[in-house]
């Protein structure tokens, strides 16, 4: 059986320092609203050309917090790309990393983004 959160989330990115040799790395901190109410920490690697509009990020996050009124925690997984434009993305909870009431939870995280207002829709089981 799958459950459905919906809500939205408002994130701030902060560069961390960097080589020529590295990917750009930036820290991640966001505030979900919704199904899911609490924090999220995490990082983000990111490579590409941005003015051509083309790339791509891995990114870690802990969400902290309560989804659906249960207290707990879980890691999401981030992989993304753009080509000239056109987006792909998909974000999924890591296996194993639920606790509290959050144990066992598996699924998937789909954004939205409006004229800069971010939104989600979780689709999981517990």
């Amino acid at each position: 059986m799958t459950d459905r959160a919906t809500g939205t989330f408002e994130v701030n990115m902060t560069p961390q320092p960097k080589s020529e040799e590295t990917p750009a790395c930036l820290s991640l901190d966001k505030q979900y609203r919704g199904g899911l109410e609490g924090t999220s920490r995490g990082e983000m690697l990111t490579a590409g050309n941005v003015a051509s509009g083309s790339g791509g990020y891995v990114a870690i996050e802990k969400f902290t917090g309560k989804l659906d009124s249960k207290p707990g925690s879980f890691a999401l997984q981030h992989s993304g790309t753009m080509d000239r434009g056109a987006q792909q993305l998909t974000i999924t909870i890591v296996p194993g990393s639920g606790t509290g009431e959050l144990s066992g939870i598996s699924g998937r995280l789909d954004i939205q983004i409006d004229h800069g207002k971010h939104s989600y829709v979780l689709e999981y089981s517990l």
